[in-house]
């Protein structure tokens, strides 16, 4: 490995070399803060400029500025920002000497005082200095100016030392995390675990990464969804069950979409769709509220409020709605692709009547659904593990939820009956035939698990990072994700 080395890297290796040959280690083993900036500004708030106290405390964190040579300390820590105050009246020739080897970016621990100076800036005078982490690399003076705007995201570890706002949005999606595991746990729900690596590729429709086992000398799929293993859990007796963890799905990068994402689903044992249309509402204003205080939040210029009722639209009604197309009149695929022409959509590629529809629907739909929707009764032929709709064969009990113009998750009245989907796998392997890389394959010990009796169950499906770019206003999911997939540097 080769890091570029320039005159300021240079400068901190020899100030690393010259702490060294003093015997004084720059990298220990540990060290124990007692206190952190936050608490230290709060506890303090009302001490009076020009006043020291007799309070001993610790602290530790990174130096983000070093002015007068080191006399002053601007210390960031996992809270926020203190003053260290040193001067020689207070410190030994030995940490006297020690704070000539200081840097911006180095981190620091800091024994001493609490006082407020005279211009009135809370303070620790240092009674102890030790560096605890010699930095070689430079933090650049503002991050978020660099002129490459990837160099956020590849160096994601300076991007939250550098920027407030981008760490802020970073842990709030932390506790997106958590607000939703407290949701199912307080409704009797089980958190599972369920296999990344699969035989068949099942549970969604979408382009998988391929691996290889050298031990067993098989081809496996990284998971696409964990759908199937958690339906044989309900039929294993686990009535209700839930798993957040990673999804693999080899497709495009944009603003709503990374290959690898973190995914809810949630299944519950005699239950429909509608329980789902009643769940997934109140678990987005619930997780809006323990995470950010209020249902009403504020996306791109829109004001939306989660705790307000979902409208709830079939698919078929919004796209004659927004185009006027009424595809329940189609009775062929050629049809269903004129009506899609007539309207600017080329269709051609759809191989059949509900992926012309859902193709319209994306183009002339989606971006509409600002406020809360949820969008009902899809398509049977794009929908191979929902149950077909009660009142109409050509739909089945699926819906998608949109917020903001983005869907948010998804929820079936689950298909039980194994014949039945056994003839759905079947269409989708003629699916696949023709051409469509994304239609599920036949997956025998799932059909043999609902052969041994599934109850009836409503099931959903949500994305973890789209609920946390629209609890946090973020611009991207590479906002909202730690370290997104990005292209090689080169």
């Amino acid at each position: 490995m080769t890091i570029e080395t320039n005159v300021h890297r240079d400068s901190r290796l020899a100030k690393l070399a010259q702490m060294q040959e003093q015997g004084y280690n720059p990298y220990p083993y540990r060290f124990r803060p007692d206190a952190y900036a936050r608490d230290l500004q709060e506890k303090y708030k009302d001490l009076p400029a020009g006043t020291d106290t007799e309070d001993r405390v610790t602290v530790a964190g990174r130096a983000m500025a070093v002015r007068n040579s080191g006399m002053f300390i601007d210390l960031k820590d996992k809270s926020g920002k203190i003053q260290i105050f040193c001067h020689k009246s207070h410190l030994d020739e030995k940490n006297l000497a020690l704070l000539k080897c200081l840097d911006v970016g180095d981190i620091v621990g800091v024994s001493g005082f609490v006082r407020r100076t005279p211009r009135g800036e809370l303070s620790i005078a240092a009674e102890k200095f030790d560096i605890i982490s010699k930095a070689l690399q430079t933090l650049p003076e503002k991050f978020h100016g660099l002129t490459d705007v990837e160099a956020r995201y590849r160096q994601r570890y300076v991007d939250f030392i550098m920027n407030d706002e981008a760490r802020a949005v970073f842990e709030t999606r932390c506790k997106i995390t958590s607000a939703v595991r407290r949701y199912f746990e307080e409704h009797g729900f089980l958190e599972v675990e369920t296999p990344m690596l699969h035989p068949i590729m099942g549970g969604a429709n979408a382009k998988p990464f391929i691996t290889h086992h050298n031990k067993l000398d098989m081809d496996l799929y990284l998971r696409i969804a964990p759908e199937l293993y958690l339906k044989k859990l309900v039929v294993g007796g686990f009535d209700r069950v839930f798993e957040i963890g990673r999804n693999f799905r080899n497709e495009g990068i944009d603003k709503t979409h990374n290959p690898e994402f973190t995914a809810l689903e949630a299944y519950q044992a005699y239950a429909d769709y509608n329980d789902m249309a009643n769940l997934i509402p109140e678990l987005l204003a619930y997780v809006a509220e323990k995470v950010l205080g209020t249902t009403v939040i504020n996306f791109r210029g829109h004001e939306i409020d989660l705790s307000k009722p979902f409208v709830r639209k079939s698919m078929i009604d919004l796209v004659k709605e927004y185009t006027g197309l009424d595809f329940m009149q189609a009775e062929t695929l050629e049809q269903a692709q004129a009506m899609a022409k007539s309207v600017g959509i080329d269709a051609s590629d759809c191989i059949s009547w509900g992926k012309v529809i859902s193709e319209v629907f994306d183009e002339k739909v989606e971006a509409n659904l600002i406020q809360p929707t949820l969008v009902m009764d899809m398509p049977r032929d794009i929908s191979p593990l929902a149950k077909t709709h009660r009142s109409n064969p050509r739909l089945v009990e699926h819906f998608d939820a949109y917020v903001a113009g983005m869907e948010m998750g998804c929820a079936y009245s689950e298909l039980s009956n194994p014949l039945e989907q056994l003839e759905r796998f079947e269409a989708q392997g003629a699916d696949r035939e023709k051409g469509d890389d994304e239609a599920q394959m036949l997956d025998e010990d799932f059909i043999l698990a609902l052969e041994n009796g599934f109850p009836p169950t409503g099931g959903m499906g949500m994305g973890i990072d789209r609920l946390a770019i629209l609890l946090t206003n973020a611009d991207t999911i590479r906002d909202v994700i730690a370290f997104p997939t990005l292209r090689k540097k080169d």
